[in-house]
């Protein structure tokens, strides 16, 4: 249960922001009715956000592999829930997707590059940072500067987005029941859902 009311004032940014949300996802989304709250956090976070959808240098199914291992480690529901249905409309492989949470068991089933994403932003992620400069260096290498510095900033976005929900108590809202895989959990096999 959310932590703030789902409730708030009815701004302009707030009706905006919802309109904008119902056309592109389908439904109005719980955290920017929690952040609606504060309009000025609201409209900085809505400002950032559409900023940050126009950077290009990084490959968009390594940069939302990057952002889903962030949010599982964080263990924030709502951006895991959201993130499977996102990968989806993103046409990434569901029967991939699914091992994201649990992907350290499941290596098989990613590239190398991938895999080096998901070890980089699992390590951006802990508190304290565990990041290497061999996974920077192995990065830079494979991505270039740019994507690299890309994939960074995402990770730190992420991570801002994840511990704000977490924080609020936002859980899921539904988005990945209308996907065709469930996620699995550290010790599972997994398995396609209809």
């Amino acid at each position: 249960m959310a932590r703030i009311s789902l409730d708030p004032p009815r701004g302009i940014s707030l009706r905006i922001a919802e309109w904008y949300s119902r056309r592109k996802y389908g439904k109005a989304m719980d955290p920017v009715r929690a952040v609606a709250h504060n309009p000025k956090v609201l409209s900085a976070t809505l400002l950032y956000e559409s900023r940050i959808a126009k950077w290009r240098d990084l490959d968009p199914g390594l940069k939302h592999l990057a952002e889903m291992v962030s949010a599982a480690r964080i263990g924030c529901s709502w951006c895991v829930d959201f993130g499977y249905w996102l990968a989806e409309d993103l046409g990434m492989p569901m029967e991939k997707i699914q091992y994201v949470p649990a992907w350290r068991e499941h290596r098989e089933r990613f590239t190398e590059l991938e895999l080096l994403v998901m070890e980089f932003a699992e390590a951006m992620t802990d508190t304290e940072p565990t990041v290497t400069d061999e996974m920077a260096e192995a990065l830079i290498g494979r991505l270039g500067k740019s994507a690299f510095v890309e994939l960074t900033a995402m990770v730190a976005v992420e991570n801002s987005r994840s511990r704000i929900n977490a924080a609020l108590g936002l859980t899921g809202q539904g988005f990945s029941d209308q996907c065709a895989v469930r996620p699995v959990q550290k010790g599972e096999r997994g398995a396609a859902t209809s």
